[in-house]
Formats: C-alpha cells, structure tokens, sequence
C-alpha cells in the first residue's frame, strides 16, 4: 500500500481522480441514510446507568451533625460534600460552595453579582463601567461565549496552546486597559482541545499585573476528574497560587457532577477565596434560603469519600475511552499524510478538537448534515460563532454507542477530504 501523499502537491490529473473517488464515497455514505449526532457533550446512557445507585438514597434524613437536610438553611451546602470535593480540587473545605446541579448557574450567577453589584476590589457595579472585556481563549467553551454576548461584554481572543492560554497575549492585553474585567478557561482537558494549562502558565496568569483592580479568572474545572487514560492531570492549584502572588481573589473556581452522576440533577461546585466567598453568599442569601440538601446527602453517601469519585470516574473511563480511539482511528484511516486536517489525541475530557483545511469546516459540517450527521456547527468554538479561518470543528463522541461514532466519524473523515479537494479543485 503506498503512502499518501499531501493532497496539496497532487497533480492536476491525480487531484480530480481523488476527487472523483471521494464523490463516489460520498454518494455511498449518503444512501446509508445515516441519522447520527455527535454534538453535545452529553453522558450517555451506560454512562448515567453507572449512578443509578442515587435513586435509592440517601438512606437518612440527617448529616453527620444531625441537622434534617429536608429543611431549609445550610448555605453553603452539606459540610460533608464539599470536604469530598475539596480534596479532589486540592482547596481548602472552608473555600468550597456546593450547590445545585449545573455550575454554569453558578457561573452566571457570579457574572450577575459582578455585573450589578462589582466584587471585592470593584470600584463600581461592572454595568456602570463604559466598557467590560474578557479575554476567551479560542478554540473554547461556546457557552462561556454566549454568556459573554449576553451581557453585552466584549470578547478578546487568545490563543489556546497545549500548556494552556497565550500568556503572552493575556498579559498585553491586562496590563494597560482597565476595561479587561476577566478571562474565562478550562484548565484541564479544556473544551474542545483537551490542553491542559501547565503550572507555569497557571501561575503566571495568577500573578500578572493588570490595570483592572478586580480582574477576575473563572476558572471553569468541568473536566478535572474526566480522565480517559491512566495517567491522570492534576489540575494546577489556582486558588494557593493566586494566594501566593498577592491577588486571592482573582480565581473563581467551578465544577460539577454533571458528567459524573446524573446531568440533570448532580451538585455543583465553587470554590473561592474567603472574601470571595462572604460576597457571594451575601447576594445569594438574598435568592436563597439553603440549596437541595437532600441530593447533597444523597451523593455523599453514594461515593462515600474523594476515592469513591475516582473509582465512579475509572468506570467512565472505561465507557468512553474507545470511543475517543475510534476517532482516532478512523481519522487517521482516511486523512493521515494527506496534509489537510490535524485533531487532537486528548488524554482526559469530552472532545475532540479537529482543525480542517483553511475556509472549509463550514462546508464539512454541511456535507456531514446531508449524510444525516449532525456536528456541532463550524465556528462555535469562538465569540460569536466566528472562527476567522473556519477551520474548527468540535467532535463529542461520548454519547452515541461506539459502534455509532465509528460509522459517523468514518463518514466525518469522508466530508474532510471531499471538502479539501473541492477547494484544492477551484
């Protein structure tokens, strides 16, 4: 079997006779009459069955200090889970929040404390300020985007590289404009490129200077446990280093069980500094009274301690970890040595981050949706939707069962490299 050669350095003949071929496959994969979705980073069913414990607890009414966790109060949430996910964060329990079932609610929810009322530092509410950016590393999480556009905040764009955001870039970017409120990332197994932001650049982005007394980093840990080989990251300890630099209220940290237990009704996680933390508790008091106490008590009992979790998350492991191999497989089946795609082999998360040909993951994702494969549309990876080379494509390969991904992702390879030859045909 001879080796590919890079489609670019094809002749012309040799160009339309690939061409043709991947038309003809093309046609092929159509009258399969496919109907497959590899959109969402969902959980999927054997994933959810392995919770399927929760549904018989708690065995009580009462935590450890013999409070009915049926009535109202308790803030900040059962004592007991948040010493469970204080460990697995590598923070202190007093730092740790727990609330309902989706951490973006608690992202939102701090992002409107600031925006109406400023945080510790702030010299006024964020809606008095003529301007509010934040810095959004790209490709990144479309949901930290839409919020952003939401609140009607200006979006900069950094890099993403494998160790993390562009320190570089950040820091220019804070170091003059008190306008550059924040940043968001995913520090381990970032959505959707898997990077993992090294120590290095972690402390670093705790430490810079910037022009903005009350410049905040949410620090969205939705993938620190979601390992996918055994060697496992460890998330940088944002909270201690920001301590140590002299700027504890920069990080805002968050996390989930959605993708652990139950996605719609798990606990969420924030966890902050001390001062942080009375200011937020302050405003929530306000919106609450105590959040859903019971689940709380319902997981502590279902995973027992920090241990439990990472033996559940070995389990999950073992579910979606071919998944992801298969991915790789039948990229690299279809488009290795052709020089028109790279994708990242993620060691941990949710996705799979695939760069095509310069100005055609736009007509990827259309040709993928007229052979019945839906993909997350090109661009989502960035603010507002607008990736500037539309080469991005997000791959979220964890909910359909692996005999599915493998047919989808073998048609995905297909809409690449038919792509890629319509254009190198122009």
């Amino acid at each position: 079997m001879s080796t590919p050669q890079p489609l670019a350095t094809l002749s012309p003949e040799d160009l339309a006779g690939f061409l043709a071929e991947r038309r003809a496959a093309y046609a092929a994969l159509q009258a399969k009459g496919l109907s497959l979705d590899l959109t969402r980073g969902k959980p999927s069913t054997a994933q959810l069955d392995l919770s399927n414990g929760l549904l018989h607890l708690p065995t009580t009414t009462t935590d450890r200090s013999g409070a009915d966790v049926r009535n109202y109060g308790g803030l900040e949430g059962l004592a007991e889970l948040r010493e469970i996910f204080a460990e697995l964060l590598w923070v202190d329990p007093e730092q740790v929040i727990c609330g309902g079932n989706s951490s973006l609610s608690l992202m939102h929810q701090v992002m409107t404390f600031l925006m109406l009322w400023g945080g510790p530092g702030s010299e006024r509410p964020w809606r008095d300020e003529p301007t509010v950016k934040f810095i959004c590393p790209v490709p990144g999480y479309d949901r930290h985007f839409t919020m952003l556009a939401d609140f009607g905040i200006e979006m900069l764009s950094v890099p993403m590289n494998d160790d993390g955001p562009d320190v570089t870039a950040v820091k220019a970017l804070v170091a003059d404009d008190p306008a550059v409120k924040g940043m968001w990332i995913v520090p381990t197994y970032a959505n959707p490129s898997g990077s993992v932001c090294s120590e290095q650049v972690a402390a670093e982005l705790m430490s810079m200077p910037t022009a903005a007394p009350d410049f905040r980093i949410m620090w969205d840990n939705a993938y620190a446990f979601h390992h996918l080989t055994e060697d496992e990251a460890k998330s940088a300890d944002a909270l201690s280093l920001a301590s140590a630099a002299g700027n504890p209220n920069r990080p805002l940290m968050f996390a989930s069980t959605s993708k652990i237990t139950f996605a719609g009704s798990g606990v969420s996680v924030l966890a902050q500094s001390s001062e942080n933390k009375a200011w937020y508790l302050k405003h929530l008091s306000l919106a609450s009274i105590g959040p859903d106490k019971v689940n709380h008590l319902r997981h502590v009992e279902f995973f027992g301690s920090p241990d439990g979790v990472r033996a559940h998350m070995r389990k999950h492991r073992e579910i979606i970890a071919p998944k992801f191999a298969a991915v790789n497989a039948a990229l690299t089946a279809e488009l290795a040595g052709l020089d028109i795609a790279r994708w990242s082999q993620p060691t941990g998360g949710y996705f799979v981050n695939l760069d095509v040909m310069d100005g055609t993951a736009s007509r990827v994702v259309a040709l993928a949706k007229e052979a019945g494969i839906a993909l997350t549309p090109a661009g989502s990876a960035f603010p507002h939707n607008l990736d500037p080379n539309d080469r991005n494509i997000r791959l979220a390969p964890s909910f359909p069962p692996l005999a599915e991904v493998e047919t989808a992702m073998a048609g995905v390879a297909t809409c690449v490299a038919l792509a890629a030859a319509e254009k190198l045909s122009q």
